[in-house]
């Protein structure tokens, strides 16, 4: 399994933690999977420890599901854990975003935009039918999203505004995967920024909401694609 790009000086369990999250939130483990320390490391060449720590952090995180018995296990794909998270999304990024229209400067909107548009060169190499999301494209769309909070005064609601993210990102991936059409997001992008750099609150965290919820809905789709073609 490759690994990412590290530097010589970054403590192996942060190397290991950064690695193994990365795999997670890719799909490279099916949703219930069993990691086993033994094979991880033969995949991504570390020890036992920094293993055993990251996954640690994972099960912190919710990516990763620890029983003192069974080990360590990647967490199931399910619609109630979906529900979950995009109930805590709507509560806690729309309620971000719009502090940070109130405290955004111009640093700020330019941030947003340059974000934007690197996104947007990025979705228009992806074709016009169904893709599967790959690792540049979801950095630059992590990118806008947290651009769009960066002016939020309170720390801890950003972070947990990026945790929420990656947390949606194994469900967004796992929707392109099963997706018979591509959707559109670089209008919804687009109309989300123009909201923004208006100064029009109330739009643009309508238009949040309704682009945290399709996520939920594309995933919801997949999955009772799946149902059928297994019943």
């Amino acid at each position: 399994m490759p690994a990412t790009t590290a530097s010589i000086d970054t403590p192996l369990s942060e190397q290991a933690f950064a690695q193994l999250r990365h795999a997670v939130l890719a799909g490279a483990f099916e949703p219930g999977a069993k990691l086993k320390i033994d094979e991880l490391q033969g995949s991504f060449g570390f020890s036992s420890s920094p293993l055993r720590e990251a996954l640690n952090r994972l099960s912190q995180e919710g990516l990763v599901r620890a029983d003192e018995r069974k080990g360590f296990r990647v967490a199931p794909i399910s619609r109630e854990d979906l529900a979950d998270i995009t109930h805590m999304r709507l509560l806690v990024d729309v309620g971000a975003l719009r502090e940070a229209m109130l405290h955004g400067d111009d640093a700020w909107e330019a941030a947003i935009v340059a974000a934007a548009h690197r996104l947007n060169k990025a979705e228009s190499q992806l074709g016009d039918g169904p893709v599967v999301l790959d690792d540049a494209w979801s950095r630059l769309h992590r990118d806008f999203h947290l651009a769009l909070v960066a002016a939020c005064p309170s720390q801890r609601q950003r972070v947990l505004c990026a945790s929420l993210f990656d947390q949606a990102e194994r469900y967004r991936r796992y929707s392109a995967r099963q997706r018979v059409a591509k959707r559109n997001k670089s209008k919804e992008h687009d109309r989300l920024m123009e909201a923004v750099l208006k100064g029009d609150a109330d739009t643009a965290c309508v238009l949040l909401a309704e682009h945290i919820r399709s996520t939920q809905a594309n995933v919801e789709a997949a999955l009772v694609r799946l149902e059928a073609s297994q019943s």
